[in-house]
């Protein structure tokens, strides 16, 4: 049995890009109204299955893969990769790919598709707090074309620093139907934490995970919901100019309220929390004073 459970995870980036919009130079996705940081949930997800595949070595059904000719492969030729008939297609990817175990998927055949709804969603990130973009200007390495003599100019946009809360939620009702296993929900969560981590490219390095908790819930189809609006960052500073863990803490008043409410439906309370990150009060000993279990993920 998958105990139905809320995640909350927050990491930081620092001058650099955590989610470019292909549409819009590739800058970070602000949110206009309120000037917060946006990622997207896809962003947080490719994080997750390129961990999985590329150092746990499991099977991921959605991943770019080219023919001899250099040509990506579509959905229909990936989906044969598993079989000829649809029964044959579909059991063999629940059994495989632990990214639809995860996050469903659309399986497209030839004269048919099956769709499973992902017992994992997450909501698009958001920062704790407003961000302002910079732009950066720089010379590239080489000419503009042959026998031109000045070289190339570049530009990019960063952000001097961005903390980034994600939430999401494991529904058991869902995974029955993708085959969700335990196992599963141990790897996401080592996804979410060491993948994040490991996304070590040129706009995402310096990316740091923070903190990760995972609240599971003993009563069936029960959850809080939206526990991430209940923690806040709280600076001396004006939101645009924090540049890093020393400039704010983590208000997590709220948060313990919302639990306390409801405790008696909490089984358990699983936490990574980096030492660096500074909260109001410690986190594991007010849960352990609220009578809810607290368990260290990644013993």
């Amino acid at each position: 049995m998958i105990n139905r459970s809320e995640i909350i995870f927050l990491y930081d980036i620092k001058d650099n890009n955590p989610n470019g919009d292909p549409i819009d130079q590739n800058k970070p996705r602000i949110d206009e109204e309120s000037g917060l940081n946006i990622v997207t949930d896809v962003r947080l997800k490719r994080t997750i299955r390129d961990y999985l595949h590329e150092y746990k070595g499991k099977e991921i059904f959605v991943r770019e893969i080219k023919d001899d000719k250099g040509k990506v492969q579509d959905g229909k030729t990936r989906a044969k990769d598993f079989g000829k008939k649809k029964d044959e297609i579909i059991k063999n990817i629940l059994e495989e790919c632990i990214d639809v175990r995860l996050f469903g998927a659309t399986i497209p055949m030839d004269k048919d598709s099956a769709t499973f709804t992902g017992p994992v969603q997450f909501n698009m990130g958001r920062s704790l707090h407003r961000v302002e973009v910079k732009r950066i200007k720089g010379t590239g390495a080489f000419a503009a074309s042959a026998n031109k003599s000045n070289k190339t100019f570049r530009e990019e946009f960063i952000l001097p620093y961005s903390l980034i809360g994600f939430y999401g939620i494991v529904n058991e009702k869902a995974g029955e139907h993708t085959n969700l296993k335990d196992e599963d929900i141990e790897l996401l969560m080592d996804g979410i934490w060491n993948g994040t981590k490991n996304l070590i490219s040129r706009s995402k390095v310096g990316q740091v995970p923070r903190l990760l908790m995972k609240v599971n819930y003993n009563e069936e189809y029960f959850h809080i919901g939206d526990l991430l609006n209940n923690i806040k960052l709280v600076s001396e500073k004006e939101d645009e100019e924090i540049r890093g863990l020393e400039d704010f803490a983590i208000n997590i008043d709220e948060f313990l309220e919302t639990l306390r409410d409801d405790k008696e439906k909490i089984e358990s309370v699983e936490i990574c929390k980096d030492k660096r990150l500074v909260t109001n009060v410690d986190i594991y000993e007010s849960l352990e004073e609220l009578g809810i279990e607290v368990k260290n993920l990644f013993n």
